[in-house]
């Protein structure tokens, strides 16, 4: 087996993409297991810099083609909800902001510890100030597990919206402007200094009412097979990701166009 053949099978396994038709995982397995010293030997032979140049090249291309199919997706997924929008549940316990009969609703699903999520808190900030009573948002918790505030933040916001709907989204502003500062202690402190009772609230966060709520959005956004944060619902069109304004007034357009 030639150091080309070696190469190329050695790329197909780290970029974790299918090789060329002739050649196969099993194929390199068996190379392997037979000549335990064939790769040192073809390093040795070859130019290690161009080796690894073709490694990195191949995988910028792989992700390329990746973001590519991905794009590609979610655009076709789209147009298929434009037709048929996804529903999300909106009743009389959800966390909304603005005018209840907007013509336009976004559903957010979030973490208050995501940072791509602190971007599209402030994205959210500026369509409702483009859009003023023709918008309304909905906020919905997807606290990630790899983030260790998220949960307790999102019982805190839930446990706060159960005193004062008003004053809890003061509180989830603060969190998205202060993701450095989360932690129990800094939950008190907000909610003190809102006038809220923090003793009720603590109380609150552990309870199962808020826990089911905080499930159900979890539960919802896996049905649309949200996986990430942010994530949104644009009447029922979904748009997955930190994106700029442009992209969720193009949808916005060509809902208002389709009307």
């Amino acid at each position: 087996m030639n150091i080309a053949r070696v190469s190329s099978l050695l790329l197909s396994v780290l970029i974790a993409v299918p090789a060329a038709a002739a050649i196969s995982r099993e194929d390199l397995k068996k190379a392997l297991d037979a000549n335990p010293d064939l790769v040192l030997s073809a390093l040795k032979k070859a130019d290690k810099m161009k080796f690894f140049e073709l490694i990195v090249e191949a995988q910028q291309d792989y992700q390329k083609n990746k973001a590519k199919e991905e794009a590609r997706r979610e655009e076709e997924e789209r147009d298929k909800a434009f037709k048929n929008p996804l529903k999300a549940e909106i009743g009389a316990n959800a966390r909304t902001r603005g005018n209840a009969s907007a013509p336009i609703t976004i559903v957010e699903y979030s973490d208050f510890q995501c940072p791509y999520c602190s971007q599209g808190f402030k994205n959210l900030e500026q369509l409702r100030k483009m859009h003023g009573d023709s918008l309304r948002v909905v906020f919905k918790n997807m606290p990630l597990s790899f983030h260790p505030m998220a949960m307790p933040a999102a019982q805190w916001f839930e446990a706060l919206a159960l005193q004062s709907p008003e004053k809890a989204w003061t509180f989830h502003d603060t969190l998205f402007e202060n993701q450095n500062k989360l932690g129990e202690e800094y939950f008190k402190s907000l909610t003190k200094d809102l006038g809220l009772d923090v003793a009720k609230a603590a109380k609150d966060a552990k309870s199962e009412s808020v826990a089911a709520k905080i499930e159900a959005d979890v539960i919802e956004a896996k049905k649309f097979g949200i996986e990430g944060t942010p994530a949104y619902l644009i009447n029922g069109v979904p748009l997955r990701g930190a994106y700029p304004v442009e992209a969720f007034e193009q949808i916005i357009a060509k809902i208002q166009a389709a009307k």
